[in-house]
């Protein structure tokens, strides 16, 4: 007498549930690869762009006995090379908004994975040179996928700056470029905006 076949449907084994795992890891990571690719050679900057990014410093008119005595701008901006900058200021920097700074090459896998595991409820995963990229090339997005297409520009930007660039250039253009409100962009317009003094005095 001939057995009657059972309807159920063979569940799928462990190496089955593997093969998937594996195939849509190495399909996501060639995605990603040319959505890098396409960026880097379509959208992003050109080379002079990059190395010699726009600043609009303000002009000062200086007395002769070397006293600045009043500024034209646009915006109230003052150049600061990193060995002026004080150490406290780039300390708390680091501290605050990216503390794998030196270890990282442009992007902090071990923040973004943790940030895509808890959606951002636990904080951001942007670096210091991705935050960079976007002062100097990207603006915030308004819909939800134009912000993920930003968010891959400025992973592409923030990996050639780490190319070009030294940390402490990268952390000295961030330092100059940052917008501190009332018209002071960059820390040192910003501490004699708000302490009227020098950003170097501790005190």
């Amino acid at each position: 007498m001939a057995t009657k076949k059972s309807g159920t449907t063979p569940k799928p084994s462990g190496n089955q549930y593997l093969k998937w795992l594996i195939y849509l890891l190495v399909t996501g990571i060639i995605i990603i690869g040319l959505l890098f690719y396409y960026i880097s050679k379509a959208l992003l900057p050109d080379t002079a762009e990059l190395e010699n990014p726009k600043y609009e410093i303000a002009s000062q008119f200086i007395s002769a006995d070397n006293l600045v005595f009043g500024k034209i701008f646009k915006y109230n901006r003052e150049w600061l090379d990193f060995k002026d900058i004080n150490p406290n200021i780039v300390k708390a920097l680091i501290a605050t908004e990216d503390v794998r700074f030196y270890s990282h090459v442009g992007i902090d896998i071990r923040g973004t994975a943790r940030a895509l595991f808890y959606l951002g409820s636990k904080g951001g995963a942007s670096t210091i040179t991705q935050q960079l990229a976007k002062l100097f090339f990207t603006q915030r997005s308004s819909t939800f996928h134009k912000r993920i297409w930003q968010k891959l520009k400025e992973w592409v930007i923030a990996i050639e700056f780490e190319k070009r660039y030294t940390k402490e250039e990268i952390l000295a253009m961030y330092l100059n470029k940052s917008d501190f409100l009332f018209d002071a962009v960059g820390i040192g317009a910003a501490a004699k905006t708000y302490f009227g003094k020098d950003q170097k005095i501790s005190q």
